[in-house]
């Protein structure tokens, strides 16, 4: 009961997050699942994944439905980043549980660093918004895929899809503040594309996990479930939070989860 009720609260919280943020749903699930039910990141990666996958997809279809998602950008950046997702999962289970503490840790503490850099950094001026790579058609309402773009969606995809399958996360860190650098999207663009994205290479994540190993459905049943609710939550609260807010907020978590994991490897070669 203690274990379910330990899930149920990490999943809301999880759910939150990736509702105010588009991103960071996965990177604080799996250390939270490590830290709490001393997991090893092994065993907490497809349960993270499954639990954000589905939440983002429900967020991503409420999107779509507003006209928020760049469907066509999402799908070639979930390509990318599946290509490269089971790589990083056979990655992981070739490298000691210790190790992949310590690189989660340092992965978070740059994630902390770039959103607090993000939340007090100036709005883009016109002339910045307008010379990225990634640029909208006002008339057609579509990006133009151009070779910069192309090249730079590209990128993007491979890295957060190799990220995901050896570190059990989402990528939306990764989406969401590209496509605030190379495009000149809105925000509620960027975060309903930046979900789907999420969806789309988490879920080929849990399924390259589940065929390697075995998933724990006692913890990610009701780690799931409380996820997706915590996502439907997230989005109401998101009416009342503000970007930068969100951002100094979940920077903060960041920080604090990274301190605790470096501690906890630390701890355990001494």
């Amino acid at each position: 009961m203690t274990i379910t009720l330990i899930c149920v609260g990490l999943g809301l919280g999880t759910g939150i997050i990736l509702a105010l943020t588009g991103a960071g749903g996965t990177i604080i699930a799996v250390p939270l699942l490590v830290l709490s039910l001393n997991l090893s990141v092994v065993e907490a990666v497809p349960i993270g994944l499954l639990a954000v996958s589905l939440a983002a997809l429900i967020g991503a279809s409420i999107a779509l439905t507003r006209g928020n998602v760049r469907y066509r950008a999402a799908g070639y950046l979930a390509i990318m980043g599946s290509i490269v997702s089971p790589l990083g999962i056979m990655a992981a289970q070739h490298l000691p549980n210790i190790l992949l503490t310590v690189l989660f840790a340092i992965l978070l503490t740059y994630i902390a660093w770039r959103h607090f850099k993000i939340s007090s950094a100036p709005r883009p001026s016109f002339s910045e918004r307008f010379s990225v790579p990634c640029l909208l058609n006002d008339a057609s309402g579509r990006l133009v895929w151009n070779v910069p773009c192309f090249r730079a969606l590209t990128f993007s995809g491979l890295i957060a899809g190799f990220l995901s399958g050896l570190l059990g996360v989402g990528g939306g860190f990764i989406i969401n503040p590209a496509l605030k650098k190379i495009s000149n999207l809105s925000m509620q663009t960027i975060l309903g594309t930046t979900l789907a994205v999420v969806a789309l290479i988490s879920m080929v994540g849990v399924i390259s996990a589940m065929l390697i190993s075995t998933l724990q459905w006692s913890i990610a049943i009701p780690f799931v479930s409380s996820t997706i609710a915590g996502m439907l939550f997230g989005r109401y609260l998101a009416r009342y939070v503000t970007e930068s807010r969100s951002q100094q907020l979940f920077a903060s978590l960041a920080a604090c989860v990274a301190i605790v994991m470096l501690y906890k490897a630390i701890s355990s070669v001494l």
